[in-house]
């Protein structure tokens, strides 16, 4: 299963954001990646997340496998589309 979004935020996917996407889908048993800008990381670890330097207007996929996929697509996507509670 995947998803693609845009990540919106004005400053990207800084710091505090990353940790906020790999803290919701470390609560996830499936297995996520993070595809952009022609790399594929692992969605649970924040450095590989960081080293994508994603900025606003990048286009993100999300893939997840496992038992709870759609579960953790569900809720990165809420994540990504809320700007991570930034504006």
């Amino acid at each position: 299963m995947e998803k693609t979004l845009t990540i919106e935020n004005k400053t990207g996917l800084h710091a505090r954001p990353a940790s906020m996407f790999v803290q919701t889908a470390n609560k996830f048993k499936a297995k996520i990646k993070l595809t952009a800008k022609g790399k594929t990381v692992d969605a649970k670890s924040i450095l590989m997340i960081m080293s994508l330097g994603l900025q606003q207007g990048t286009d993100v996929t999300i893939s997840a496998e496992g038992e709870d996929a759609q579960a953790s697509l569900d809720a990165l996507t809420e994540l990504v589309k809320s700007k991570f509670g930034e504006d």
